[in-house]
């Protein structure tokens, strides 16, 4: 994380930034967007030949989230990256270029489509973006055989995507997970499924999120669908008829993207959807567990941020060092005690618990444990055509 001013009204600000990049959604609207565009130009950066090493091993140019990589407040430096600069003599450029995976992919369509630089070697949106890259033939297929670490260490949960079974074309860098919320204070009888959001006590104290996948997946898991497997328009109708009676009826309040969290400290949400990181981070800042996350019983839905080429990468090599290396236990725990979602490195849980911080190595937000890993599933890829219908008929019933 960026250095934060003394200013208490430009730390507000700087919260809200960071908020935005746990959720790794689509940046906050209004006011919140206006929190965004006034950190962006002093808080955004890139690290690039003036780094550790000579640069002698090459130059590799990374996409990213904002606030997706560990962050040294005080020197103003990402000590991983640095560290393996250091290491490696290969320069790498990062830059924080990622706030929205639709207008980050937008920038670079022309020469993706072209198979021209795009300006960047490897870039790391969420696999459901990554999926219609890999569709249209965009992106370089990695060696599997140059990470070794990748091999040794990647989780179960994130081990196969259902539109690269193996791997071959993205590699995982972190994970999340969404669930359910529920304020311990306000409504301290908690929820367990989904439909523990429709009780009458909760109306009007609901919210819903606007990621369609992420909403349809928990209602669909608790009516028994697979989410990863032959689903089709049946059930994912029977899934919207639900959203759309809660929303209709006013059980739900709101249908937002990562601005929920402000509802949820204002306390207007009582109870609703989420994604793992936000509670972690409202609960950290609030110095106890006022927000308990919640892995409903019938199951929860996990998404994933993966490294990917273009076609045009100019630096294969490089790039598999890079992804290879934060596939090392201790670099990975090192990443994932800054952005507390789930590491994809089987090791990492043992090399935090070293490094001195052990309550986060028995967090199940970053390390899930077997009960949990048992009831989290990963929605399968939909077909571009399933996208294109099942988005205006989402965004029908949220009035748009």
């Amino acid at each position: 994380m960026h250095p934060q001013p003394a200013d208490p009204v430009v730390r507000a600000l700087v919260h809200r930034i960071r908020s935005a990049r746990l959720s790794r959604r689509q940046l906050l609207t209004g006011a919140a967007a206006g929190a965004v565009g006034i950190g962006a130009g002093a808080l955004a950066g890139c690290a690039g030949s003036g780094g550790p090493g000579d640069g002698s091993g090459g130059t590799v140019r990374w996409a990213n989230w904002t606030y997706y990589l560990d962050y040294d407040e005080d020197a103003g430096t990402w000590p991983s990256l640095d560290a393996f600069m250091e290491r490696t003599n290969i320069d790498v450029e990062y830059f924080e270029d990622i706030d929205d995976n639709k207008t980050f992919v937008a920038k670079i369509k022309d020469q993706l489509a072209l198979e021209q630089d795009t300006g960047y070697d490897v870039f790391v949106p969420s696999d459901t973006t990554t999926v219609r890259l890999l569709e249209q033939e965009q992106l370089t297929k990695f060696d599997r055989s140059l990470l070794p670490h990748v091999d040794g260490e990647m989780i179960d949960i994130v081990q196969h995507a259902s539109f690269d079974p193996d791997r071959d074309w993205t590699i995982p860098y972190q994970a999340g997970l969404t669930g359910l919320v529920y304020n311990t204070q306000l409504y301290p009888a908690g929820v367990r499924e989904v439909s523990d959001l429709w009780r009458p006590e909760l109306a009007g104290k609901v919210n819903l999120l606007t990621e369609q996948d992420d909403t349809l997946a928990l209602i669909m898991l608790e009516q028994g669908v697979d989410i990863e497997g032959d689903w089709g328009d049946d059930e994912f109708a029977a899934a919207l008829e639900v959203a759309e009676r809660q929303i209709s009826s006013g059980q739900v309040a709101t249908v937002k993207g990562n601005s929920y969290t402000q509802d949820l400290e204002q306390g207007i949400i009582w109870a609703g959807m989420c994604w793992s990181g936000d509670i972690a981070i409202l609960n950290e800042e609030a110095g106890e567990e006022v927000w308990k996350f919640v892995v409903p019983d019938s199951g929860a839905s996990v998404f994933t941020d993966s490294f990917a080429m273009p076609t045009a990468t100019a630096a294969f090599e490089q790039v598999h060092a890079l992804v290879d290396y934060y596939y090392e236990p201790e670099v990975a725990a090192q990443v994932a005690a800054y952005v507390q979602y789930v590491t994809p490195v089987a090791g990492a849980r043992d090399a935090m618990a070293a490094s001195g911080t052990p309550e986060l190595a028995e967090n199940p937000l970053i390390f899930p444990d077997e009960e949990m890993s048992a009831r989290i599933f990963d929605m399968r890829a939909l077909t571009a055509r399933e996208d294109n219908e099942y988005s205006q008929a989402y965004q029908r019933i949220l009035g748009n």
